[in-house]
This record gives structure tokens, sequence and C-alpha cells, in this order.
């Protein structure tokens, strides 16, 4: 029919990997998680990239894409933007090497 990608929106946030349809070859996502959805009560917003990739990763999907630097950019944004990352990755990860430095 001529249609190259077909989006489903998962708005608030309840797909899994594990129920997720086979052959996905593109995930949306967005670097900190930044922006969001006004018209759905109570979501979190974006599912941050810094997130799918690092999950990608450990169930062994290969991305080509480098974490660190996504992480990098993620930061410069959040900064720039004056807001913290909206990345359970990037914060947990930023964590772990600040505290590590301390030793």
């Amino acid at each position: 029919m001529g249609c190259f990608e077909i989006s489903l929106a998962d708005t608030i946030g309840v797909g899994t990997p594990g129920n997720a349809l086979m052959g996905i070859s593109t995930v949306d996502s967005s670097v900190a998680g930044l922006g969001g959805c006004p018209y759905a009560k109570g979501a979190s917003g974006n599912v941050a990239t810094e997130d799918v990739v690092y999950m990608l990763n450990g169930l062994g999907v290969k991305t080509n894409v480098d974490l660190a630097k996504l992480m990098l950019a993620g930061e410069f944004i959040s900064n720039h933007l004056g807001r913290q990352s909206g990345s359970k990755t990037a914060v947990a990860l930023c964590r772990v090497t600040a505290d590590a430095s301390k030793i």
C-alpha cells in the first residue's frame, strides 16, 4: 500500500518489551525525556532515549548508539534548559560515577 512506517503511541506508558509486536525496527523516544503530552492526565512525559538504549543493550539488542555520548547530549540540553534530566539511566550512572570519584 506504500506505507513506510506505522506509529503506535503509548501515551500513558504501559507498553513493555515483553508485549511488543515482533519486527519493530524504529522506536520513538526523547533525549533526557524532554517533552510530553498535556492531554494525558498523569502522564510522566516522554520516555528518555538513554533509558531505551540502556534497556535494549541489556536485552542484547544492537542499537549502534553510543550511550555515553547520548548521555552527554542529554546532560547538555538539560543544563541549557535549566532542568533535571528525565532519564533514570543518566541519573543513576552519573550518581555511580560521582560516588566512584570519591573513593
